[in-house]
């Protein structure tokens, strides 16, 4: 069967746009050709800074004929009828319908659709121009002359060419020729801009790619990154160096190239005075530049970096590097500038008394200024909800209040309080630094450096870089005692305090981050085994909804079954621990056979009880064992009320294991009533006294979890 090969190429495309684009191009390809009758067995999409390629192998050479039957009216139906069946069926008379019999309806229309099938070659010459000129880029721009006319051909840079070929591979692929605002679909291409500018024709896919690699273009993306990750291995490697990964930048970088060439740059060895992070971002964000290591040497950084090429220069590319060089070492001027000016005393500290008296803050430390600083600048947090240095008091509050509210055998929260107080009026702190200005991301960490260099707590100053976390699932949350209370401080006031304003997330839209917020609470909680009560926290009814959906996200990630969580939330639990412990104890619980067997006993329990009461039938408040005759029930009783005891102990001492278990030596007798006792007995009173004792256990099992909400 025949191949199809397509190439739009145009000026550069951005590299975050190109890996969606193609795979758009691949989408509306493929749908338009199914749509239109036609299969096919494979398609890849590839691209590169200035072409999106589309490789289709498999295609049928042409779409099947269609026969269709459509029935229409009766004959003797009104004439409107008749009309509006044959404009449907696209019949111009009913001379052109035939007319079928039914012994029940009578004589009626049909009228019988032949579509002939259609070429391949046709099909994607007619829906080509449209997938061009409606395709979805996030941003596209006109250009040239025929710019201003109404309805000029949008592109995300200029559209220089189209390459489209069809056909088998035992034979000559023909072009499919079609025309998009004067650019005509053809069978060339060209090379790389300066090494091989010239045409180059092709004729299907395996022939494509093998001209445009010796005119200096790699095609696939995953290539030219492999290329680029090991020759920036190896050449690290023969200095003495290795390479600091970063696949984000990877991917970026050889969106960047058609034939990657790795170069090594350097600066000197002074700028190493910078923090790591600091110069990295440096590099990364203003020259797409990986940095070096001393080979072994984890936490340290070389004074040389790693930059790609789109060209292979005539000198090996000394100038290339030697111009990058320049470049970073004026970024690093800067960011060294920002670093010292951040550790220095601020011009203004005059002004910054009355924030530092307020806030207890010890002008003769550079962070405590910046924190002064923050607060006396009244800095907008959000506009119904105060300053930064306002939140930073609520923090503090919080953070003091959290610590009589956590309770953990592991962990002495009392002994913490200076420094949960001290890092919670720190956490803010470097947001007025300059390194944070310049590189936001740093916030947090640069926090932690700036404290350890005025000889702050370690703790403190983990937990000022840690407070932010976990800020996403693949980030660990902080397992030492001051990070975790600042962190869930934090988190809570997001939280509570946009609760307050009613602003919440809704559907799609999170614009302050509360859903992750949340689920660092669960996080932070969970994994450090914290028993947390969440009313007492300034949780209020609707926000512990949101903390519950955010619970059952995380436990359906860990593996947790729906209708176990379901079963065993009810509106008012907030300890998130103890949530968690009572499915893990009614999952055990329903995977022994005991358990299984019970839940089929309730459910029989709870569905007789439910008719019953829908018939409005009479069912007893209280259960008298006096009514009681059948030894199944008399057993069943007893059993009950034992359980019960035993479940409400267990669940008094938090053991939701044992209180499971107690349920689970339920399923004996209430097996045994079934079999052997007639609920709907003749007397009334009996009767009544029996669905008493099945409401008795379905109140039983309600007391760990409600056994309804459980499927299977």
């Amino acid at each position: 069967m025949p191949d199809l090969l397509l190439e739009l190429r145009s000026e550069e495309i951005p590299a975050r746009m190109q890996k969606k684009a193609a795979g758009d191009l691949r989408q509306l390809v493929t749908d338009a050709l199914v749509d239109a009758g036609l299969t096919y067995e494979g398609a890849r999409e590839y691209w590169t800074p200035r072409r999106l390629t589309l490789d289709l192998r498999g295609l049928t050479a042409r779409s099947s004929d269609v026969r269709e039957e459509r029935k229409g009216p009766r004959t003797d139906a009104p004439e409107k009828a008749i009309a509006g069946f044959l404009r449907g069926a696209g019949l111009a008379s009913v001379e052109e319908a035939t007319v079928r019999s039914d012994p029940k309806k009578g004589d009626f229309y049909v009228a019988v659709i032949e579509k002939p099938g259609r070429a391949a070659e046709e099909v994607i010459a007619e829906a080509m121009p449209g997938i061009i000129r409606n395709f979805p880029w996030p941003k596209s721009m006109r250009w040239g002359e025929a710019s201003a006319k109404p309805g000029a051909l949008r592109w995300v840079r200029p559209l220089q060419s189209i390459l489209c070929t069809f056909g088998p591979e035992t034979e000559e692929p023909e072009v499919i020729a079609f025309e998009v605002d004067g650019i005509i679909a053809g069978n060339v291409t060209y090379g790389h801009r300066f090494h091989a500018p010239e045409a180059i024709s092709v004729r299907r896919f395996g022939d494509y790619v093998e001209k445009l690699e010796k005119a200096k273009v790699v095609l696939d993306a995953e290539r030219r990154k492999e290329i680029i990750r090991t020759d920036a291995r190896n050449l690290a490697f023969a200095q003495g160096l290795e390479l600091v990964e970063d696949e984000g930048l990877l991917d970026e970088v050889s969106g960047l190239v058609e034939w990657p060439v790795v170069l090594m740059g350097e600066f000197e060895e002074a700028y190493l005075a910078i923090p790591a992070e600091v110069i990295r971002l440096t590099i990364k964000e203003n020259q797409k530049c990986f940095v070096l290591r001393p080979q072994g040497e984890a936490d340290a950084l070389a004074n040389r970096f790693i930059l790609t090429a789109n060209i292979e220069a005539s000198d090996g590319g000394a100038v290339i590097a030697h111009g990058n060089g320049k470049v970073v070492r004026a970024r690093l001027s800067d960011a060294l500038h920002f670093w010292k000016t951040d550790q220095a005393n601020l011009p203004d500290l005059e002004t910054l008394r009355s924030s530092a008296q307020r806030l207890d803050l010890d002008l003769a430390k550079p962070l405590d200024q910046r924190m002064a600083k923050l607060d006396a600048l009244k800095v907008t947090f959000h506009a119904k909800l105060g300053t930064q240095g306002a939140r930073v008091e609520r923090i503090r509050r919080t953070a003091g209040e959290l610590l009589s509210l956590l309770g953990s055998a592991q962990m002495d929260f009392d002994a913490i309080a200076g420094e949960v107080d001290r890092a919670a009026l720190l956490a803010k702190a470097d947001l007025t630094t300059e390194v944070v200005g310049e590189f936001p991301e740093l916030q947090g960490l640069m926090g932690r450096k700036y404290a350890l260099l005025q000889s702050e707590d370690d703790a403190v100053a983990a937990a000022i870089e840690e407070h932010y976390k976990p800020q996403g699932p693949s980030d660990d949350a902080p397992t030492a005692p001051v990070s975790i209370v600042v962190a869930l401080a934090d988190k809570l006031d997001m939280l509570v305090s946009f609760w307050s304003i009613d602003e919440k997330p809704t559907g799609s839209k999170d614009p302050y981050a509360l859903r992750r917020a949340a689920l660092g609470v669960v996080r932070l909680t969970l994994e450090n085994d914290l028993r947390l009560p969440l009313k007492k926290a300034g949780v209020d009814a609707d926000l512990l909804a949101f903390f519950h959906d955010r619970l059952k996200v995380y436990l359906r990630d860990k593996g947790a079954r729906h209708d176990l969580i379901d079963a065993v939330i009810s509106p008012e639990a907030d300890d998130l621990l103890m949530i968690v412990k009572r499915v893990e104890a009614l999952g055990a619980l329903l995977d022994t056979e005991d358990g299984a067997n019970l839940l089929t006993g309730a459910r029989r329990a709870a569905n007789i009880l439910a008719a019953e009461e829908k018939k409005k039938t009479r069912i007893s408040d209280t259960v008298d064992a006096a009514l009681l005759s059948e030894e199944a029930e008399k057993v069943l009783l007893d059993a009950i009320v034992l359980a019960e005891n035993n479940a409400a102990d267990a669940v008094a001492r938090e053991d939701f294991t044992a209180a499971m278990t107690a349920l689970g030596a339920l399923r004996g007798p209430v097996d045994r009533f079934f079999d052997d006792v007639l609920v709907n007995a003749e007397d009334e009173a009996v009767r009544a006294n029996r669905l008493a004792l099945l409401n008795r256990i379905r109140t039983s099992t309600q007391t760990v979890a409600d056994f309804s909400r459980i499927s299977g």
